[in-house]
């Protein structure tokens, strides 16, 4: 009986951790390290459709086509999502509000940003780039400007939307 009570008592402790670990995974949307909730890099189309968490943004015409979250609609002329014929789902770019695994979001000090990734380098064109902690499959890039994170996205390093 007692062995019974305090398994049960157990499992209801769980079940809360569980509950409030839920809670705060939807406060805090977390890009990486394979894509954003049910939408992953290099899915197809059809995969990433599928997940109903996606909408047509910009045909491809043969290329790579733009897409949105749902959750997270961009600009007119934009795209938070990048599907390429090719590699499937090539990149996804944070929304205000998301962040990485290890707490980088847009508005993160680059100072915040080299703890989090310390080898962390900038590429050709000014932008933080690192292969993604559990993902050797991935990048992470980061703009940065006046010394805070103004733009990420996680891509694929296969990925051939964008330079």
């Amino acid at each position: 009986m007692m062995k019974t009570m305090i398994g049960a008592s157990l499992l209801a402790g769980s079940l809360m951790v569980s509950g409030a670990t839920a809670a705060v995974a939807q406060t805090k949307p977390t890009l990486g390290p394979y894509g954003y909730g049910a939408v992953k890099l290099g899915m197809t189309v059809k995969q990433a459709k599928a997940t109903g968490d996606v909408v047509s943004k910009m045909p491809g015409g043969g290329g790579c086509s733009g897409w949105d979250l749902k959750k997270f609609p961009t600009p007119k002329n934009e795209a938070g999502v990048y599907i390429s014929p090719r590699v499937g789902l090539a990149a996804i770019f944070a929304a205000k509000g998301m962040q990485t695994p290890e707490g980088i979001k847009i508005g993160s000090t680059v100072n915040r940003l080299k703890g989090a990734y310390p080898k962390i380098k900038k590429d050709i064109h000014g932008y933080y780039v690192i292969t993604v902690p559990g993902n050797k499959k991935a990048y992470y890039t980061f703009g940065v400007m006046h010394g805070k994170v103004t733009e990420y996205g996680v891509a694929l390093k296969k990925q051939d939307c964008f330079n």
